[in-house]
């Protein structure tokens, strides 16, 4: 569904929509018809941004197209696009524009198609709809409003000012999709947390440890299912686990889709007494790690030996203390910790206690669970402690995906929803 705002009524020189803090609708979209041309370039859009994940965190990943109509009349061309680079510094509202000036195309009278609601204050850059109303653009479709409830609507509001059309929600659910993270981090200052989970067909996480040999990974599903698990690490800022798969499974826990990104993968490992060995693959990886900053957080409790801990660093591991309470980790103050770091997803690869502990704190906010045909049996270890069953867990989603790996079967769900509710008020 979208909106579409006009400006064309002033009181006091100021549009009607904002002296009531509310936007005017003149027509609402909707229904299942072919894609009309605001969702062509919207979609392009979208395409631009999801091009930058892993290379825009801590910022939202945005895109946006600019297009022009021929002098005399048909379809609109593209004179310009970009999405948002960190390390660039320049939003993409100023890629695109930047890149239309160096092609020679003039941006007046243009509409601007835009991913996120163009920023309307300044941070590392200026506002992004000052600089469109500079452009000469006359026509702004947005797919979905700033999730920051201090500056949700004020772009919008600058743009309507200016005598530009607006119109927000097209291919909105995509736009969002790109960016929980961001939305919920805004928000909540705590990352967007997702537990995944590879499980057998009857919901257990592992044969029972008996049966297992030590330090070695234990594969239930196949070789898709395991590639997509690399791409929910490339997508996200930090990766955590607990001791007890560390001791199990001996993992790398590093991002091996070989894909651009522009900070490492964080590997959070929760060790109450820092028993992880020296020799293990996490160890050994960040010792080799280049850099300044190691890509190995060790969280401990206050119990935990100074003397190991000043082996870990001299080995290129960082270890931080945080309160603990009869032996256990304070998960919020795990989650607090890595907000610090502007750590916006999160995304757990833990074993039976750690999924518990994190579902029974209400501190997940998604789930990714990845089935596979084998069945391990009564005495196999479960999926989380106090869940008798992932099943159960998926009656408490919703927004439910469901697709298949191979022969591998996967259902995604939210548990929480990152995005404020849809609004069409706007901030004084």
């Amino acid at each position: 569904m979208a909106y579409i705002f006009t400006p064309s009524r002033l009181w006091g020189g100021v549009p009607i929509g904002i002296k009531s803090r509310k936007l005017d609708i003149l027509e609402v979209m909707s229904g299942n018809a072919p894609p009309t041309q605001d969702e062509v370039f919207m979609q392009r859009a979208l395409k631009l941004a999801t091009e930058t994940i892993g290379l825009a965190s801590p910022n939202p990943q945005v895109g946006c197209v600019l297009t022009q109509t021929p002098l005399g009349g048909g379809t609109p061309k593209i004179i310009g696009e970009g999405a948002h680079l960190y390390d660039n510094r320049d939003h993409a509202e100023i890629v695109a524009l930047k890149q239309a000036a160096a092609r020679g195309f003039s941006t007046k009278g243009a509409t601007a198609y835009v991913t996120l609601e163009p920023c309307s204050h300044h941070g590392r850059t200026g506002p992004c709809a000052d600089a469109l109303i500079a452009a000469g653009v006359t026509r702004c479709v947005i797919a979905t409003a700033d999730p920051n409830p201090l500056v949700s609507g004020q772009g919008i509001q600058k743009l309507h000012a200016a005598n530009i059309a607006v119109t927000l929600g097209v291919l909105e659910q995509p736009a969002r999709n790109l960016n929980d993270a961001f939305a919920h981090f805004i928000q909540h200052r705590t990352p967007f947390v997702t537990l995944k989970a590879a499980l057998s067909v009857d919901g257990k996480l592992a044969p029972p440890p008996a049966t297992r040999y030590p330090n070695r990974p234990f594969w239930l599903t196949g070789p898709a299912a395991r590639h997509e698990v690399q791409l929910l690490r490339h997508a996200s800022d930090a990766v955590l686990t607990g001791l007890g798969t560390v001791l199990a499974d001996d993992p790398q826990l590093t991002d091996r889709t070989a894909l651009p990104r522009r900070r490492p993968l964080l590997r959070v490992i929760l060790d109450t007494h820092l028993r992880i060995p020296l020799t293990s693959q996490l160890v050994r990886s960040a010792a080799s790690a280049s850099g300044s900053q190691s890509d190995l957080l060790i969280l401990c409790g206050s119990l935990a030996s100074p003397a190991k801990a000043a082996a870990l660093g001299a080995l290129g591991v960082e270890v931080e203390q945080i309160p603990d309470h009869a032996g256990r980790l304070s998960l919020p103050a795990v989650l607090a910790s890595l907000a610090e770091r502007d750590i916006l997803s999160l995304l757990l690869e833990c074993g039976s206690h750690l999924n518990g502990s994190f579902l029974r704190q209400n501190l997940a906010d998604k789930a990714v669970l990845l089935y596979a045909e084998t069945e391990l049996g009564d005495q196999a270890i479960p999926f989380a402690q106090g869940f008798p069953s992932p099943y159960l867990l998926e009656r408490f989603l919703h927004r439910i995906t469901r697709t298949t790996y191979g022969p591998d079967a996967s259902i995604t769900g939210y548990l929480h929803d990152p995005w404020p509710p849809t609004s069409l008020q706007t901030n004084p």
